[in-house]
């Protein structure tokens, strides 16, 4: 269930599967543009704050942080006609500032730290490994773990054979063993022992 402006709206649940690529949404501190067909006075730019909303004219707070920019609009078309300022309201969102998005990799990896993820686009561990300078001589790259916490809360942790897919290997499972990264994500490369 989601408030925007005092009205609740049912939110469908979606499942994201973090191998497929992913459907851009709008995060904190995104600087957005708002527009409402001939309505050029509720037209406004803003930013998202920490709670995830926008403060827009005539509706006060609604929130858009976690969705699609179709989403978004919706939710905001929805708050105009449920609060019976507008009939049939047409709005356009655009992102005009995106957040920068980050990523760790730690461990035995040529040069650890945090990586921005590109806008509208995925990195797949392999790509994040490669951009990072590649596996060490003493890392074991069959059991790289990559830790993501959800929007709820809970912690999951998924395993990739990065070190296969290096050198050619598991060539009929390339499409399962290239997990798309989700800002936030921390991939860590093990030692490996002898």
């Amino acid at each position: 269930m989601m408030v925007c402006g005092g009205t609740a709206f049912a939110q469908s649940p979606q499942k994201i599967d973090p191998r497929k690529a992913l459907v851009y949404r709008i995060a904190t501190n995104d600087r957005i543009r708002i527009g409402v067909f001939q309505e050029p006075d509720l037209d406004m730019i803003a930013r998202v704050d920490m709670k995830g909303t926008v403060n827009l004219p005539l509706l006060g707070t609604v929130s858009v942080s976690d969705l699609t920019i179709p989403e978004a609009e919706m939710v905001v078309e929805n708050s105009y006609k449920e609060q019976r300022y507008l009939r049939n309201p047409e709005v356009t969102i655009s992102v005009e500032q995106y957040t920068p998005r980050e990523i760790s990799i730690q461990g035995q990896i040529g040069s650890p730290g945090r990586y921005v993820l590109p806008i509208e686009q995925t990195m797949s561990v392999l790509e994040l490994v490669t951009k990072a300078g590649g596996l060490t001589g003493t890392a074991h790259g069959k059991k790289v773990a990559i830790t993501r916490i959800n929007p709820d809360g809970t912690k999951q942790v998924f395993e990739e054979d990065v070190e296969s897919l290096i050198k050619g290997k598991n060539k009929d499972k390339v499409q399962d063993s290239s997990l798309i990264l989700l800002p936030g994500d921390i991939v860590y490369i093990p030692q490996r022992m002898f």
